[in-house]
């Protein structure tokens, strides 16, 4: 598969033409990432954004203390950073790492953003994309401040459940996962073992069982739309 090939399966970049897919990829590259390799670093310049291929990363900041906070999961299919292509002198406002072995292709901003300048149909689209994420930042602090910890984590746990399954593997460790939903660690499992002991979820490692449905959707009723659960404030929901 060619690197066109590649790109062209990016739902922001899909509607591109013929020419604009080559300039794409004459100063695009792949990058591989083992488990647990940093991307880019809090307030590193930032030259490219990125599509992911393969894999999972996490997007995250770093308190003054060294408290890490996990902003957003970003899965196969996605891109993410292109927003700060708009900047003047654009910085990573986070930091990015790989959660599990990764393959992506980074795309230099300057230049796609020169593209933009002589298409207004694709830098439409871009904005159209980037207006759904910043309805994702408000539904994000929404949940941040208005939600109890309970409700973040049972709507969590409901919006990851297949539909037409109850029992599915959680695709990140659970501190992760606890870092995404801005609870501690200790927390998280004190709010699984009371859904568990509930008899609402049955949870061996990462699998997760779902014993109640209705009663886990009442548990996460102020949790908005499920839509919204896995909704990112940086880039799309987590694949």
């Amino acid at each position: 598969m060619t690197v066109i090939d590649e790109l062209r399966s990016a739902y922001l970049l899909a509607n591109l033409s013929p020419e604009q897919f080559e300039r794409v990829a004459r100063k695009a590259r792949h990058v591989s990432l083992g488990e647990g390799k940093v991307l880019f670093s809090q307030g590193d310049p930032a030259e490219r954004f990125f599509f992911l291929l393969q894999g999972q990363v996490k997007l995250y900041r770093l308190s003054a203390e060294g408290n890490e906070k996990i902003i957003e999961i970003v899965g196969p299919g996605h891109t993410f950073a292109e927003a700060l292509m708009f900047l003047a002198r654009p910085r990573y406002p986070v930091s990015c790492a790989a959660l599990a072995p990764a393959e992506l292709i980074a795309i230099d901003a300057a230049d796609f953003t020169a593209m933009l300048r002589e298409s207004v149909d694709t830098c439409m689209m871009l904005l159209g994309e980037l207006s759904q994420r910043l309805r994702g930042l408000i539904a994000e602090i929404d949940r941040l401040s208005l939600q109890s910890a309970t409700c973040r984590v049972a709507g969590y746990l409901l919006a990851k459940a297949p539909a037409d399954a109850d029992e599915y593997q959680l695709d990140v460790p659970k501190g992760v996962v606890a870092s995404r939903l801005s609870v501690k660690p200790e927390t998280f499992s004190r709010i699984v073992k009371h859904l568990s002991d509930s008899g609402i979820i049955a949870v061996h490692g990462g699998l997760i069982r779902i014993l109640d449905r209705n009663a886990l959707r009442h548990e996460a009723e102020a949790y908005g739309t499920l839509a919204d659960a896995v909704e990112s404030p940086f880039g799309p929901p987590c694949a």
